[in-house]
């Protein structure tokens, strides 16, 4: 099976302890309608176990079929730069179908954000870069497609479905 390179670090988004007995990491893009469902899928894997369950999750738009991935992934990125990754994710996934820099700014007003330093940071393209790496990480990780998860490092070949995902999430806790 692949193996997650690079391994996760504290430059990661990451929702959930550190010392979680499991890590599932995702490779995403914010315009794919399938990384939309599985973003409800993950919603309830976090409540079902918990403190148990870090997920993580790097980018990965797929710009040659979802024209506003790259851009939806750097306003998450400068979200997160003001300590909002996890609520502009959520936001985003929650209204897919308006990924304009009209819409993501509006988001941006909605979630409290430094307005400004937002439209500054995402019409600069401030955080291509950050985005850049993860897909570096994916392609080093042989991501071919969204979405791509990785239970503690390893990639998850199986399908995404909510019992799927819990079974093998049990299995690496279980060692």
């Amino acid at each position: 099976m692949p193996e997650l390179t690079p391994p996760v670090t504290t430059r990661d988004h990451r929702d959930g302890p550190d010392d979680a007995s499991v890590t599932l990491l995702e490779f995403g893009d914010f315009e794919c309608p399938d990384c939309a469902r599985a973003y409800l899928i993950v919603k309830d894997l976090q409540k079902e176990l918990g403190k148990r369950l870090r997920f993580v999750y790097r980018n990965f738009p797929l710009n040659d079929i979802h024209p506003y991935a790259q851009v939806a992934a750097e306003a998450a990125e400068a979200a997160g730069a003001q300590g909002q990754f996890w609520t502009m994710h959520d936001t985003i996934f929650e209204n897919q179908e308006d990924l304009d820099e009209a819409s993501l700014a509006q988001f941006s007003e909605d979630l409290g954000l430094d307005v400004e330093k937002f439209a500054h940071d995402t019409s600069e393209h401030v955080y291509a870069g950050r985005v850049s790496d993860d897909l570096a990480s994916g392609r080093s990780s042989l991501v071919q497609g969204t979405p791509t998860f990785y239970i503690n490092g390893l990639r998850h070949d199986d399908t995404y479905d909510f019992e799927t995902l819990l079974a093998a999430i049990k299995e690496a806790e279980a060692g």
